[in-house]
């Protein structure tokens, strides 16, 4: 198999931020069991903005970008030096590969990342993937790598993608506030689990929660890849997760599986705005598969430029699509239900075109 591993900063760092030495040899030895049995494995790992702070000797971790991204840059080498030391005593090479969003979008850029995981691979080399934080034209955003690993297992045809966090799995409640909330064990592809509203910020030292994970599982299942989240302090949870046994929450996969860039723009892309469609639309959108036309088009809110991801929502509220629109906001407001022939003068025809849309509701 090819497996994707992700583990975040509350579980490789202390409270100071300073690396556990102990997480790093609990995650190198997990690694190096799974390629003993012939698997191929990536790592996405956190944690270089939380070792930056300690790096540096701070008491807590700033909140402005500039801050959080010299962090990165001063932490992430101590955090690689900390794997490449645990890796070399199991005779494996670790190889950095820095990624940001943008190579999911751009199809030079996705081929390229790919091709190169890909000869990593066949060299023997474990990749070790984080986001580019340092040098990101954007601010770091809650559950980056959550999603990138979730981008990534798709990028390069992962079999499992396994979420290692500091809790067990999904839980039917917040374990720290009722005693008997239980973890759930299976989550099936259209289980209403994988949109459910959970905590989206997780410790101090991370940036990701459950809301996070649950995006990323959504998105695995979604490329046709199993999914599993488990507990980071669980020694044997990666090879107990490719052995399919009973550990933390199994995410089956869907049935239906999406391009790199309508991944990108159902699960990861940033919302700008919200349509609001009739029910005619509605049905046109989710069972014929047709563009999104002016002429179905009810309300529009946002101010959004052309190309921007937006949601389609159903005159009751219900989401029934993303997609990157082909229009401004003040065009699809100037046009909102207009006729295809009313519109020939000005060369509009579709709000979002099939393309660039992906439907979420069922039929």
């Amino acid at each position: 198999m090819r497996i994707v591993v992700k583990v975040g900063s509350s579980s490789l760092t202390d409270d100071q931020g300073h690396i556990k030495k102990e997480a790093i040899k609990s995650v190198s030895s997990q690694l190096a069991q799974a390629r003993r049995e012939g698997h191929e494995v990536l790592l996405v790992t956190s944690g270089a903005v939380a070792s930056g702070v300690a790096g540096l000797g701070l008491t807590e971790r700033p909140s402005d970008v500039l801050s959080l991204q010299a962090l990165s840059a001063v932490g992430q080498p101590q955090l690689m030096a900390a794997y490449n030391a645990e890796l070399k005593t199991h005779g494996l090479v670790a190889a950095q590969v820095l990624l940001v969003p943008h190579d999911f979008v751009d199809r030079q850029q996705y081929l390229h990342a790919r091709d190169t995981l890909g000869r990593l691979l066949e060299l023997g080399c474990v990749p070790i993937i984080n986001e580019n934080d340092a040098i990101a034209n954007n601010e770091i955003r809650y559950g980056d790598n959550d999603r990138l690993a979730a981008l990534l297992a798709h990028l390069v045809s992962a079999d499992m993608l396994i979420l290692l966090t500091d809790i067990e799995g999904l839980y039917t409640a917040d374990p720290r506030n009722n005693p008997d909330a239980t973890v759930v064990s299976v989550v099936a592809a259209d289980d209403p689990l994988l949109s459910v509203s959970t905590s989206g910020a997780g410790s101090d030292r991370g940036s990701g929660g459950m809301q996070s994970k649950l995006a990323a599982a959504r998105i695995a299942s979604w490329s046709g890849i199993t999914a599993v989240i488990s507990a980071a302090i669980n020694d044997g949870a990666v090879m107990s997760a490719v052995n399919g046994e009973n550990v933390g929450t199994r995410f089956l996969p869907h049935d239906r599986e999406l391009s790199a860039r309508k991944l990108w723009i159902a699960f990861a892309a940033e919302v700008e705005g919200t349509i609001v469609v009739d029910q005619g639309a509605q049905e046109a959108i989710v069972t014929r598969g047709t563009s999104l036309l002016p002429v179905g088009v009810v309300s529009v809110e946002g101010a959004f430029e052309v190309g921007a991801t937006v949601e389609v929502l159903s005159t009751t509220g219900d989401l029934v699509a993303r997609g990157m629109s082909a229009m401004s906001s003040q065009e699809v407001a100037h046009t909102r239900g207009k006729r295809t022939a009313e519109l020939a003068e000005l060369d509009m025809k579709e709000v979002v075109h099939r393309d660039d849309l992906v439907v979420l509701a069922t039929a």
